[in-house]
């Protein structure tokens, strides 16, 4: 169950911005499952194989949903930090067809980080993760992890490739954009979509793509990144 990024439970309503009377998706379009995207050749059971124990760099665990048991803590590793949770849809930002507020109740028009254009986010095309908001449980920018940090986000024997482009609630963790969702396979509908378990999220620190948009950057920073991880691990 998504709850409402920080951004908009800031902000409140006045972030909600009416979605024009075109916005609606068809429900075959919908209910299509996503196609899957290949990027690069690093092997996910490759990177899942490095990421087997956990040396926990958070002070406590967080949970995957309001309501779930706090069991899900931030684990480190050489340059990298990752964790391994659910996945909930993130449609916030530049609104599109299918992220607005009719498609979905929480959306915002707002994203943490914004473009170098100063445009937010578009999730819809950009594939981004939501860290969560900085408390006692875990600071992501103690551990070098900032607007623009390249993240490997694994599902299964897939590896995509996203920015950190969001702050989330403080409690909560597992979350990135439609399309990230959507490269990965996972049902991108913020109502309804997105997984339960089974998600790998590496962030690798002190690493930062410019611009934050250009996923083409965020793959090639990102495939370098991950076979380092892997020679050094």
């Amino acid at each position: 169950m998504r709850v409402q990024s920080l951004t908009l439970a800031v902000a409140g309503a006045a972030l909600l911005a009416p979605a024009p009377a075109s916005a609606a998706l068809p429900a075959a379009a919908r209910a299509s499952a996503p196609a899957v995207v290949r990027e690069g050749d690093v092997q996910a059971a490759a990177l899942l194989a490095k990421l087997s124990g956990c040396a926990q760099v958070s002070n406590g665990r967080y949970r995957s949903d309001d309501g779930a048991r706090a069991n899900i803590p931030v684990c480190g590793k050489q340059g990298a930090v990752f964790w391994k949770a659910d996945m909930d849809i993130d449609c916030d930002g530049r609104p599109g067809r299918r992220c607005n507020s009719r498609t979905d109740p929480l959306f915002s028009d707002a994203t943490a980080y914004q473009q170098s254009d100063g445009r937010q986010l578009d999730a819809e095309t950009l594939p981004y993760i939501v860290v969560p908001g900085v408390s006692s449980i875990w600071n992501h920018r103690d551990h070098d992890v900032r607007a623009g940090s390249v993240a490997a986000v694994i599902y299964r024997d897939r590896v995509q490739y996203a920015v950190v482009g969001d702050i989330g609630p403080r409690h909560i963790i597992g979350e990135a954009s439609y399309a990230t969702a959507k490269a990965l396979g996972i049902r991108p509908d913020p109502t309804g979509g997105g997984t339960n378990a089974g998600v790998t999220y590496l962030v690798f620190k002190d690493s930062r793509v410019a611009p934050i948009e250009s996923h083409r950057a965020a793959v090639t920073l990102g495939e370098g990144l991950a076979r380092k991880f892997l020679d050094e691990n």
